[in-house]
């Protein structure tokens, strides 16, 4: 299916035991996803690339919400998005075409996550695009990219503007479309979708209030961009806490829907 060619993998492949782990990792942001509301019914998709140089990835059921969604039930698919051992699931391809693209060409990429949030999508129609209206928009400022409607995404030759308008950001505004976060793993590429959706509840709801908005001075918002993203450090550190809203979130599901991991 894909016309970009696949980033060298040098890891060796995954054992059982590890791909398990990458299973209930990635089977926990679906669930989130669905907790936290920024599903599409059925559409949009999740996926992880396992270690090893076979470019294999994990992706859901092609029908299943993502409420439904399990460690065992994710699909193993190849760079084409065709399944790569038997499911008795249906995969859809076509919903894979941004994914592969991102991919093959960001070895950091190894999950990819996309949405089609209200507050997303109406930021995406949105000219100015993403505003750094408060603390959380900044984590993004200057370290997001934006992509130009094109129309459904289904024709290859579209991979080469999504890969060259994402470039090296943690993150990418598709126009007049939705979300899309990336992470070396899927518990960062969800904490960073989290933070893009509320960044873009508060713009749009800062905007319906219908006054003159607060934006800091560039110096600020670009200083503030370094600090959430580690490259500026000050008095204070606060290196673990990522690892500690991830494992906050996995006791929630171990409440709510602990089987999420079967």
């Amino acid at each position: 299916m894909t016309t970009v060619l696949p980033a060298a993998a040098t890891e060796t492949p995954a054992t059982a035991d590890e791909e398990l782990r990458l299973r209930r990792e990635l089977a926990a942001v679906y669930r989130l996803v669905a907790h936290f509301r920024m599903t599409d019914l059925i559409f949009t998709h999740i996926s992880l690339r396992l270690p090893g140089p076979d470019h294999h990835f994990l992706i859901n059921p092609y029908g299943l919400l993502f409420e439904e969604i399990t460690a065992s039930n994710l699909v193993k698919i190849d760079l084409s998005g065709d399944p790569v051992e038997p499911t008795p699931y249906p995969v859809n391809p076509a919903g894979f075409v941004i994914h592969s693209a991102i991919h093959a060409a960001r070895p950091d990429a190894r999950c990819v996550l996309h949405t089609h949030t209200k507050a997303g999508c109406a930021v995406a129609a949105q000219q100015g695009g993403l505003l750094p209206l408060n603390q959380m928009s900044m984590e993004f400022h200057n370290r997001v990219g934006y992509h130009d409607y094109e129309g459904v995404a289904l024709n290859l030759d579209e991979q080469q503007r999504l890969v060259a308008d994402i470039g090296t950001h943690p993150a990418l505004i598709l126009r007049n479309h939705g979300l899309l976060t990336v992470g070396e793993t899927a518990a960062q590429a969800f904490l960073r979708m989290y933070y893009l959706e509320k960044a873009c509840e508060i713009q749009v709801t800062a905007q319906a209030g219908g006054g003159p908005l607060v934006v800091p001075s560039e110096e600020v918002c670009e200083y503030t961009a370094r600090q959430l993203s580690g490259e500026e450090t000050g008095d204070f550190e606060d290196d673990g806490a990522y690892d500690l809203a991830w494992a906050a979130m996995l006791r929630l599901l171990d409440r709510i829907a602990p089987d999420y991991k079967d």
